[in-house]
């Protein structure tokens, strides 16, 4: 009797016990919830090397990458994202196209382009941001950055970073070379579609002009002797007014620029200090100067922003 006593009470003792414990420590833990944050581009993956069509890529942790090539145009992916062979992922990068000199920002989040040799795989919303022609690779120039917070915040969520300014056409021209590309004919003429190395166009045969006629005419008498003209009287000199000085005598314009946009030359002319104006289809960004001083060293400022072909035009 004393024995069962015992159990019972030791019965009693435990369940006491379970229903002290609080009902959180009987429950699982939530799953983790989905990071948004800065630390969402933590960790940094790097990788090792792969092979894709018979050619090795190996990954790099690359800081002042700066490359051209050609784009490529996803079927699929989310937000302002593209796919690269090398580059750490995720990382972020600016977009150029060599045809427009367009330029966004992109964040690098996987591995390609899988299905052929091109530099840079664009998400749908990324190469309708780049404004890239449909159905074509386009030749582009990518370079890595490192954008604030706040940018990388807003393409880590899928929206979109502000756009950079436009690339200057003599930069343009100096990439597009080493793709062996030349530069559209004309501001407004549609973007190349195709690759480099594809067949030239037919020369055209010109035939030389014709050879003008010779006439022959007989000589006939020799002319009548037309009798010297009387001196001049002398005329006393006139006054010689003072020479006006060198900002009066001419005015020099910076021509720094053409574009087919009004927008993208206000951009410009404000980065400057220029004035747009209207010149058939196109904006011109100039600037107005007084002196060959003043012209030389507006030319030099506008070098320095990139505007390469620039240059001085004689305003009288």
């Amino acid at each position: 009797m004393k024995s069962v006593t015992s159990a019972t009470l030791l019965v009693a003792i435990a369940g006491l016990a379970l229903a002290s414990c609080p009902a959180s420590a009987a429950r699982s833990k939530p799953p983790a919830e989905p990071t948004y944050g800065p630390e969402a581009d933590y960790p940094v993956l790097v990788g090792d090397p792969y092979v894709i069509g018979g050619v090795t890529y190996t990954p790099s942790d690359t800081l002042n990458y700066d490359a051209v090539g050609y784009a490529h145009a996803a079927t699929e992916g989310s937000g302002i994202s593209g796919a690269h062979h090398t580059l750490p992922l995720p990382c972020y990068v600016e977009v150029t196209s060599l045809d427009s000199g367009h330029t966004i920002v992109v964040r690098l989040d996987r591995r390609g382009p899988m299905n052929g040799k091109q530099l840079v795989e664009l998400s749908p919303a990324a190469w309708a941001q780049l404004g890239l022609p449909a159905g074509a690779d386009a030749p582009v120039r990518v370079r890595r950055v490192n954008p604030p917070e706040t940018e990388r915040a807003a393409l880590r969520v899928g929206n979109r970073a502000p756009e950079r300014m436009e690339t200057p056409p003599g930069l343009r021209a100096a990439l597009r070379r080493k793709l062996g590309l030349a530069m559209p004919g004309a501001p407004d003429e549609p973007p190349s579609t195709t690759l480099a190395g594809g067949p030239a166009p037919a020369p055209v045969r010109t035939l030389p002009p014709a050879p003008k006629p010779v006439v022959v005419t007989k000589p006939g008498p020799p002319p009548a002797p037309v009798p010297a003209p009387a001196p001049p009287k002398p005329v006393p000199p006139k006054p010689v007014p003072p020479a006006a000085s060198h900002a009066e005598a001419k005015h020099l314009i910076v021509q720094v620029a053409a574009f087919s946009s009004q927008e993208r030359a206000k951009k410009a002319a404000a980065v400057v200090g220029g004035e747009v104006e209207p010149a058939g289809k196109l904006w011109r960004v100039r600037i107005v100067v007084a002196g060959e001083d003043e012209a030389r060293a507006a030319l030099a400022k506008v070098k320095q922003s990139g505007y390469a072909g620039a240059l001085i035009l004689h305003h009288d």
